[in-house]
């Protein structure tokens, strides 16, 4: 599992023009899901993201978190993460997970997320969206669960 992580004053998603999901200081989360991703994953990374010490303290040092700055998340499915574009000119997307799986997944961390008491907001999973974003830093990290062994 990965995700683009983005320190936002603001963002939303579109899709068809109509807002879907919009939020004020928070996160925009850009989640990719791959084959072998499960709830476990899925929970160590909801995890790490709310945890993440990236909003700055009084002495402007990365020391606070979402739920410190009772911050919001919006959360966007982007299976391109998993877009492998090494070979060719076309991305190829075999690494990302069937939308079956992925949307069953993407749907548990809105409800870990809910689970938080953190305010969520999300695009439409497998729609055409356009997201809009102030990133305040601009600040981004990428995060990937840790590697399977086995």
């Amino acid at each position: 599992m990965k995700a683009v992580v983005q320190r936002v004053s603001r963002a939303e998603v579109r899709v068809d023009g109509n807002v879907t999901g919009k939020i004020e200081q928070g996160l925009l989360v850009l989640l990719g899901i791959t084959h072998d991703d499960n709830e476990e994953d899925l929970a160590w990374l909801i995890e790490k993201i709310i945890h993440l010490r990236i909003f700055p303290d009084l002495q402007g040092k990365f020391n606070r978190s979402l739920l410190d700055v009772s911050g919001s998340i919006l959360l966007v499915s982007q299976f391109t993460l998993y877009g492998d574009c090494r070979k060719g000119r076309r991305p190829s997307f075999d690494k990302a997970a069937a939308p079956e799986q992925a949307q069953t997944l993407f749907d548990k961390a809105i409800g870990m997320i809910r689970q938080k008491s953190i305010h969520v907001k999300t695009g439409v999973f497998g729609a055409l969206m356009d997201v809009d974003l102030v990133n305040h830093g601009p600040v981004t990290f990428i995060l990937e669960t840790p590697a399977k062994k086995g």
